[in-house]
């Protein structure tokens, strides 16, 4: 019965290096990681006068959230588009991060609306390294949504 529990668990997990992001629509370059963001609210808390044992917590502003794509350098469209806003030019794109199964096959799809890119950081290079030239792009992010397919 081991087998069995371990396989079920293997149907319902899937491997975070399957996936693909594409920008407005455009597949782009292979990641070697992406970082999805992290979705948190901000907290108002707000004492009532008399009532001692507990604090009422309301659901306030999203807080900022952002998006980091690392993969090789090279000529590409999402080096273009950071270079563009360097130079004072921002445009607002939409990400979609899919994760995909051991098939193939689309799992859950993040949507992010409106980001744009606000911090790269260039590849650390040693001379007696064998690794790639990894470069990383920080993109803020606006509407974040989730769905499975």
């Amino acid at each position: 019965m081991v087998v069995a529990e371990d396989q079920k668990i293997r149907d319902i997990a899937n491997a975070a290096f399957r996936f693909v992001v594409s920008i407005d629509g455009q597949g782009q370059a292979a990641f070697t990681e992406c970082t999805l963001p992290v979705v948190e609210w901000e907290i108002e808390r707000l004492k009532e006068g008399g009532t001692n044992n507990y604090v009422h917590q309301l659901v306030g502003q999203r807080k900022p959230a952002s998006v980091t794509l690392k993969n090789g350098v090279g000529k590409s469209e999402l080096m273009d588009w950071y270079l563009e806003s360097m130079e004072g030019t921002i445009t607002r794109k939409t990400i979609t991060i899919t994760l995909l199964n051991s098939e193939k096959k689309a799992v859950m799809v993040w949507n992010i609306n409106s980001a744009f890119p606000t911090k790269w950081t260039g590849p650390q290079m040693q001379s007696d390294s064998k690794t790639l030239a990894i470069q990383s792009l920080e993109l803020a992010c606006g509407e974040v949504t989730a769905s499975y397919e």
